[in-house]
């Protein structure tokens, strides 16, 4: 990965996002939508003699252009497999282009809806659908994009928040205190899971990245996919508590394991990588605040309120790995 850049979208015009698509060869009617994306721009547009189109300029500096075309290689080989998956379109033989400093790639505008969470026969499908894409990711491993670990997701991301003086001074010392035996508790869980192997993943597999469409399910946005254990494309789709979080969890692996058996052990993992996830998302937005859009989206994030509140969840999420919930 480079540098990152202060304000790394500054320079994106409107003109400048039609003018990096028409240097492609795609005839722009002028429409241009943003969409809702934070990390990336993402943009429809309309074109003169087609249906629209999305556009999506990356983050200057996250990615090396080796990860995205990584990414964009994984997405052709599950779209090869036939699983519904919207791929980035090859232009000139190429998914991944340059514009000045920005790298794009564009897809085929999709719509759908959400999938009902908490449904049996979604769950069940949904199952199949990853239990399918994880057959996939198991025949080799990432070489340019990260691998789920403790260290880069929890302890990295705390130290970052304080080292970065994010914390009001009366909650430095306890947001210290709490994460450190966090992230013990997540150690202690990894272990008890076995150390699982690791295989390529989407890695931010919830239900706003599934469409349900006419033809089925479609998976999106792939820009997290990274190496982890398979259990991090599982615990997101499923929620409550109790026997309804029971029955979830088995629609889930009913489905999945109709095409690659399921490693119950790695349900020991759901608290301790919802609790990594929680301090990676706040870590995220720390150090992406510089960029205007997300002081305009995350208002209350510097406020003392939110790391009152990060504290009390962060000793939730520690009962919670301390006692779990037998899933079995």
């Amino acid at each position: 990965m480079t540098s990152v850049q202060p304000r790394p979208f500054a320079d994106l015009t409107p003109d400048v996002v039609l003018a990096a698509l028409e240097a492609l060869g795609l005839r722009c009617d002028g429409r241009l939508l943003a969409l809702n994306s934070y990390e990336n721009r993402v943009y429809r547009v309309g074109q003169e003699d087609g249906p629209p189109l999305v556009a999506k300029f990356y983050r200057p500096g996250r990615w090396s252009d080796e990860a995205i075309v990584e990414e964009h290689d994984f997405t052709a080989e599950l779209v090869a497999e036939e699983l519904d998956v919207v791929a980035p379109m090859a232009i000139a033989g190429q998914t991944l282009h340059h514009h000045g400093n920005y790298r794009v790639a564009v897809f085929a505008s999709v719509g759908g809806r959400a999938p009902e969470p908490g449904d049996r026969q979604t769950l069940l499908r949904l199952g199949q659908l990853i239990g399918r894409l994880h057959m996939v990711g198991a025949r080799q491993p990432f070489q340019h994009r990260p691998e789920l670990t403790i260290e880069r997701m929890g302890r990295e991301s705390a130290t970052w928040l304080l080292d970065n003086q994010w914390l009001p001074e009366h909650l430095v010392e306890p947001f210290r205190q709490v994460s450190r035996h966090v992230l013990d508790a997540v150690t202690t869980l990894w272990q008890q899971a076995g150390d699982p192997p690791s295989l390529r993943l989407h890695g931010d597999l919830h239900m706003g990245n599934i469409l349900v469409r006419e033809q089925g399910l479609s998976v999106v946005d792939l820009d997290d996919c990274l190496n982890g254990p398979a259990v991090q494309d599982l615990w997101m789709l499923v929620s409550g508590e109790g026997d309804d979080l029971r029955r979830q969890v088995g629609w889930l692996l009913e489905g999945y394991s109709v095409f690659r058996d399921a490693d119950l052990r790695q349900w020991h993992l759901m608290e301790a990588l919802r609790s990594l996830r929680l301090l990676q998302h706040n870590a995220w937005i720390a150090r992406r605040w510089h960029d205007p859009a997300f002081p305009a989206a995350f208002p209350w994030f510097a406020g003392h309120q939110h790391w009152e509140s990060l504290v009390g969840q962060l000793h939730e999420q520690l009962a919670a790995m301390q006692d779990p919930v037998p899933l079995f």
